[in-house]
C-alpha cells in the first residue's frame, strides 16, 4: 500500500483506474477503512481514476494523539491531493466522510468538482452520545461497541440475508485503532455545519438510506434542501447504503459523475 506524508499525518491510500482520467476520491465512514468502497471501485475505475484513503486514525493511516477536528480531516484530503499532484477531484464521502465533503465544499471548493454526500448530516448525534462512545472505546476497546454499532449499519433483512458481509464489517470495526476512532468521534461531536451548507456551490448529490437509524431522513433532506441545487436520492438501505444497496448506489454515483463530466 502506498502512503502520502502530509507533514502532520501519514495517510494510506490506493489509486485504481486510468491515470489520465478524472479522479473520484472516496472517503470512508467512522470505524471502517478504504476497503468499504470495494463494491464501487471495480466499476468506477473503468472510466475514472479511483482514489481511496484511510481517514486519519483509521486503517493503515497514522493515529495522531488526542481529539481531532473536522478541519484537520478536511485538510488531510487537501494534503493528499497535493501530494499526488491532483488539482481537483470529485468527492464521495459516507457519514463522517460526508461531513468532510461538506467542509471541503465550504472551505476548498476549487479542489472539489462534484460532491456526493451519503448517509450523512450537518450534525450527527449528540455530545452525550459521542462522549459515552469515546469513554467506552478508551476504557474497553473496540469490542465494547462493535456488535451494537455494526447492527445499526445494516437493515434487519440484510443482516439475515448477508450475515457474512455483516461479520466482515464487524471485523473491520474491531480492527480500527481505538485512539484514532475516539479522535474522529470528537471531530464529529464538535461540528455542526448546518449554517454553512448554503455556501456550497459545487454540484451536489445527497444519498440517504430509507432505513438508516443513524441519520434520520429529515436530517439528510435538510442537507439537500440547504445546498443550492442539490439532488436527493433515497435508497432502500440502512447506514452503509453503498454496501447494502450497492448496484443502485453505484448506478446513481456513475450517472451523477457522467453528467458532470459531459458538461
Amino acid at each position: 500500500m502506498p502512503f502520502a506524508e502530509t507533514g502532520e499525518v501519514r495517510l494510506n491510500y490506493r489509486f485504481d483506474g486510468p491515470e489520465k482520467a478524472p479522479v473520484i476520491l472516496l472517503s470512508n465512514s467512522l470505524g471502517t477503512n478504504l476497503s468499504m468502497w470495494d463494491p464501487q471501485a471495480t466499476v468506477l475505475c473503468e472510466k475514472f481514476g479511483v482514489l481511496r484513503y484511510d481517514t486519519r486514525g483509521h486503517g493503515l493511516s497514522g493515529v495522531t494523539p488526542g481529539s481531532y477536528t473536522l478541519e484537520q480531516l478536511g485538510r488531510d484530503v487537501i494534503a493528499l491531493l497535493d501530494a499526488l499532484k491532483i488539482e481537483s477531484a470529485h468527492f464521495c464521502g459516507l457519514s463522517m466522510g460526508g461531513m468532510i465533503g461538506m467542509w471541503l465544499g465550504v472551505n476548498a471548493a476549487n479542489r472539489v468538482k462534484g460532491l456526493v454526500l451519503c448517509n450523512t448530516a450537518a450534525r450527527i448525534g449528540t455530545a452525550e452520545t459521542w462522549n459515552a462512545r469515546i469513554k467506552d472505546v478508551k476504557e474497553r476497546g473496540m469490542a465494547a461497541i462493535a456488535t451494537t454499532v455494526v447492527l445499526r449499519w445494516f437493515s434487519e433483512n440484510f443482516v439475515k440475508k448477508s450475515p457474512e458481509v455483516v461479520e466482515a464489517m464487524r471485523q473491520m470495526l474491531l480492527q480500527a485503532p481505538p485512539e484514532g476512532y475516539a479522535g474522529c468521534c470528537a471531530a464529529i461531536r464538535d461540528r455542526d455545519q448546518g449554517n454553512d451548507l448554503a455556501l456550497i456551490k459545487n454540484r451536489t448529490l445527497v444519498i440517504a438510506g430509507a432505513q438508516d437509524p443513524v441519520i434520520p431522513l429529515a436530517d439528510a433532506r435538510m442537507v439537500a434542501d440547504r445546498i443550492p441545487g442539490a439532488s436527493y436520492l433515497e435508497l432502500q438501505a440502512a447506514h452503509l447504503s453503498n454496501i447494502e444497496a450497492a448496484p443502485q448506489f453505484t448506478e446513481a454515483l456513475l450517472k451523477f459523475l457522467n453528467e458532470l463530466e459531459a458538461k
